[in-house]
This record gives structure tokens, sequence and C-alpha cells, in this order.
């Protein structure tokens, strides 16, 4: 904690941008997209017995590419039967 007020101190004195922050906060938001997208289908999907797990992987993959992502893990989870 007290490297990351030390960090966020010398980021304001030398005037860094704060554009990676910005990038970070992004990804998050997109991951807990993703993880919600994944817990709605898994919900609906119990009465298809269709589940995805949530994990780091298929909640990036869900987040970042949206629904045509958690269409491709439905798709690769009806293929490969894992």
């Amino acid at each position: 904690m007290a490297g990351f007020v030390v960090l966020l101190f010398l980021m304001t004195v030398f005037g860094t941008s704060f554009h990676p922050l910005r990038w970070i906060g992004r990804l998050a938001v997109r991951l807990l997209i993703g993880v919600f997208f994944l817990f709605l289908l898994n919900v609906v999907g119990q009465s298809f017995s269709l589940h995805i797990p949530i994990n780091i992987a298929t909640a990036s993959v869900s987040g970042l590419l949206g629904i045509p992502g958690v269409a491709a893990l439905v798709l690769i989870r009806y293929t490969t039967g894992v």
C-alpha cells in the first residue's frame, strides 16, 4: 500500500500521465462485465445443462470480445465436450 502511495505521489510531482491507470481501469471493468455475462449464461444455461466455468481466461474472452466471445465459449464447449 505504501509503495502505491509513493508511486502515485511521484506520478503527480513529475507530471507523468495517468493513461496506463486508465487502461487498467477499463480492463478491470471489462473483466467484471465478462464475469457478469458468464454468470447470466450459467443461470440461463442450467435448464439446458450448459455451464461455462468462470475463471480469468473465460472472463477475459467474454469481457474483451463481448457477446461474440460468449458465443465462442459456448461453441467451444459444445464442440469439444470439455
